[in-house]
């Protein structure tokens, strides 16, 4: 069971659990994971969906297109039934994605994945208990993951809620199926996030698991793109990729290469992995893939990226360098041989910051075989660097997390990083990535700022004696704050405190619902801009 920060109508999954009540109402924000031709009226509030419940079930699966499936499922609790018929449904509802079969898991992964939001917690009556809500849905969902086989990511979107739920994941250690050298890793590199001492270098591996091609694989879609006889093409697989690269390229024309991958490595569904990344308190990203889906993740939990060196970057605002340029800006894009080496010349400034990271940081890598003549390049350099400094002995600055052991490799890059298999080599790719994403969710887990909860009223429930004094005297300190106070003033940095610490998060007012029921508007709607993770989406 993984616990994310995600908009669940673009985290690439096989299922997907959406609330609704009796009516077959559900909010807009869920609107793209429903046909067309199911929506029968639409407004700024809701969609209604033409479909009719039998009797008192609780679950609808959604007819339509595509390997993703939704379901709908009655969270709404009009007659006071209380959190036991929340999980009671959660329960149901996972037990009917077990009954549907599926031949094989989006994009390959080793186990189906099914996605839900904290169920209740909009209008189903559960806002206000989200702390008790969430102490008791999360050992459901694990216990469901168990017995059917399948993963489940519940998807929180609010700061608050990923706060409160990864402080009760850490409290029960079993969560996690990772061997013991494993956990510890990921300890130390929680550790590392928490200090402010932890970059991520994203590779091509990352975006795999959202289905877009290896750089052997974009190779051969471009060939199939280039109209190369069949003896060109089977030469192609002999050359250098760079070189095979460049032989395309050629035969392509720069403006058909270029549209191809602005197509190709445009927005869609990210991975899991992409998710669980963009979650970690890390400010400093670093990736050579094209595609934009670390910057939309994290845009979808509030993380404002800078994408380097397309973006301003701006003091205590996170970044990401795009080495190998952008699908959004295609001229940037390195691909062939002549390109590479332009990198190390007229791009230097961007290799440079890694450097620095390589230097001043831990850099993780992840998806990544550190074969990239980049990559070589720049930890020869750092390398040259430290030990032309007469300093002794050097603690790699880096570690990689690789998917399957090899030995050679490993060696080969001990002076520079440490190399951290996930699975044996006779292990199968597909489940030793699974592995990776259970150690990236660990990481996550134990970096999440315990604290960012403290001030919200719908977690008071989970406080101790202590907690709960110190909350009340920080929201009298919240009470008096002036509005609007600038971040560079003393009462902007005192009120960006207490955003972190969840304040202002929970206040409700009287409205309608989007199953026409009323009552307090949830905190998942009510969620301030300013927050450093946004929650629009109103599950329940």
């Amino acid at each position: 069971m993984f616990v994310v920060g995600a908009d669940l109508t673009r985290l690439s999954c096989d299922d997907v659990l959406v609330p609704t009540g009796r009516t077959l109402r559900i909010a807009r924000s869920w609107r793209a994971l429903l046909p067309d031709d199911l929506v029968t009226d639409e407004d700024a509030e809701g969609v209604c969906v033409d479909l009719a419940w039998n009797g008192d079930e609780r679950v609808l699966e959604v007819p339509g297109p595509g390997a993703r499936q939704a379901w709908l499922l009655d969270t709404v609790d009009d007659r006071g039934r209380g959190l036991g018929w929340l999980l009671d449904g959660a329960r149901e509802a996972l037990a009917a994605v077990a009954r549907r079969e599926v031949a094989e898991p989006v994009h390959g992964r080793a186990r189906r994945l099914v996605g839900l939001p904290a169920l209740g917690t909009g209008w189903g009556g559960a806002a206000g208990r989200r702390g008790d809500l969430l102490q008791q849905l999360l050992p459901v969902l694990r216990e469901a993951a168990d017995e059917h086989g399948f993963d489940v990511a519940l998807v929180l979107r609010g700061p608050s809620d990923l706060a409160a739920a990864q402080r009760i994941r850490r409290e029960d250690t079993a969560g996690w199926d990772l061997p013991e050298p494993l956990r510890v890793l990921a300890e130390q590199l929680g550790e590392r996030a928490r200090r402010g001492q932890l970059a991520l270098f994203i590779g091509a591996g990352v975006s795999a698991a959202a289905g877009l091609p290896t750089w052997e694989q974009l190779l051969d879609e471009l060939a199939g793109h280039s109209g190369l006889d069949d003896d060109l093409r089977e030469g192609l697989s002999r050359l250098p990729p760079q070189d095979s690269a460049a032989l395309l390229a050629r035969e392509l024309g720069r403006e058909r290469l270029e549209a191809f991958v602005q197509e190709r490595f445009g927005p869609g569904p990210y991975a899991l992995a992409h998710a669980l990344i963009a979650d970690l308190p890390v400010q400093e990203f670093v990736t050579t893939n094209y595609d934009p889906l670390v910057e939309l993740a994290a845009a979808d939990i509030g993380r404002d990226l800078s994408v380097l060196p397309y973006d301003e970057a701006r003091p205590g605002r996170p970044w990401l360098l795009k080495l190998h340029g952008d699908a959004a800006h295609p001229e940037s894009v390195v691909l062939t041989r002549e390109e590479y080496l332009q990198l190390g010349d007229s791009r230097a400034a961007l290799a440079g910051v890694l450097h620095s990271l390589l230097l001043t940081r831990h850099v993780l890598f992840v998806g990544t075989s550190m074969l990239d003549d980049d990559l070589i390049r720049i930890a020869h350099q750092v390398r040259s660097a430290v030990q032309g400094s007469d300093r002794g002995p050097r603690r790699p600055s880096g570690t990689v997390l690789a998917l399957q052991e090899d030995a050679a490799r490993s060696r080969l890059w001990e002076q520079d990083v440490e190399t951290v298999a996930m699975a044996r080599g006779d292990t199968p790719p597909a489940e030793a990535a699974r592995r990776l994403e259970v150690l990236l969710d660990l990481i996550g887990c134990l970096s999440t700022p315990p604290t960012g909860y403290l001030l919200d009223p719908a977690y008071r429930g989970m406080l101790s004696a202590g907690e709960r004094a110190l909350a009340e005297a920080l929201q009298a300190v919240s009470d008096v704050m002036p509005e609007g106070a600038g971040t560079p003033s003393a009462a902007g940095e005192v009120a960006a405190l207490l955003r972190r610490l969840g304040a202002g998060r929970s206040a409700g007012r009287r409205d309608g619902g989007p199953d026409g029921t009323s009552g307090e508007q949830p905190a998942d709607a009510a969620t301030e801009p300013r927050d450093d993770r946004l929650q629009s989406q109103r599950p329940g």
